[in-house]
C-alpha cells in the first residue's frame, strides 16, 4: 500500500468514516510541535510493567516505514529514550505510538523523530521480561494488528484495519473532496437548516 496516499488525509477526516473504536484516546498525543503527520503499517508490541524489552527488540525487527505501536504496562517507566529514537529514525521507522511514556524528549525533538505518547518521565525501564511482538495489542483503547495502517498527527491517531484500509481511504477521500467543494456559505445554510430541524423536533 502507498502510505503517501494515506498521509494525505488527517485523522479528523478518517474519523468521519470510522467507528469510535478505531480512534485512540486523547491522552496519547504528539510530544513536540509542530509534528508532521505520520502514516505507516503498524508493528505492534506489548511490554510488561516497567519493562521495555519488546520495544527494543522491535527496534531491530520492524521494517523501514513502520510505525512501532507500544502498549506499555506501566506509565512510571520510560519505554524509549534518545538513542532508541535516534536509531529508529536511522532505520527509517516512521515513528512511535506509545501507550505510556518516554524520556530524553529534548534529543528526540531536536532530531524531529515523531513520537506520540502519554508524556515524559526520566526513569528508564528494564529489559528482562518477554512480552508480545508483531501480534495484535491494545493501544489507546484500540486493537492494533500487524500491518494495520496508523495515521497520526496533532488531531489524533486512527488505526485502519489492514483488510479494509484501501476502502476506508476511498471513503475518506470522497468525504474530503465533498468538504473541499462546499463553500462556507453553503455549509452555514445547511447547518442552519439541520439545527432548526433539531430544535423543532425537541421543542426548543
Amino acid at each position: 500500500m502507498d502510505m503517501t496516499a494515506f498521509a494525505a488525509l488527517s485523522p479528523t477526516t478518517y474519523s468521519d468514516v470510522l467507528t469510535r473504536d478505531r480512534v485512540m484516546d486523547a491522552g496519547i498525543r504528539p510530544l513536540w510541535a509542530p509534528m508532521p503527520r505520520v502514516a505507516g503499517p503498524a508493528y505492534p508490541v506489548a511490554c510488561p510493567a516497567g519493562d521495555n524489552l519488546m520495544l527494543h527488540v522491535a527496534l531491530h525487527r520492524a521494517p523501514a516505514g513502520a510505525v512501532i505501536v507500544c502498549a506499555a504496562g506501566d506509565p512510571n517507566w520510560a519505554m524509549a529514550g534518545g538513542n532508541v529514537c535516534a536509531y529508529a529514525q536511522q532505520r527509517g521507522i516512521a515513528g512511535f505510538v506509545v501507550d505510556g511514556v518516554i524520556r530524553d524528549l529534548a534529543e528526540t525533538r531536536e532530531r524531529r523523530f515523531a513520537v506520540f505518547a502519554r508524556g515524559v518521565i526520566p526513569i528508564p525501564g528494564v529489559r528482562k521480561t518477554p512480552g508480545l511482538i508483531d501480534v495484535p495489542v491494545v493501544c489507546g483503547g484500540v486493537t492494533v494488528a500487524p500491518g494495520d495502517v496508523v495515521v497520526a498527527d496533532e488531531e489524533g491517531i486512527v488505526v485502519l484495519p489492514r483488510g479494509q484500509a484501501e476502502a476506508i481511504l476511498a471513503r475518506a477521500t470522497e468525504r474530503a473532496e465533498k468538504d473541499a467543494s462546499t463553500s462556507l456559505a453553503d455549509w452555514v445554510k445547511a447547518h442552519r437548516a439541520r439545527i432548526d430541524e433539531a430544535t423543532r423536533s425537541l421543542g426548543i
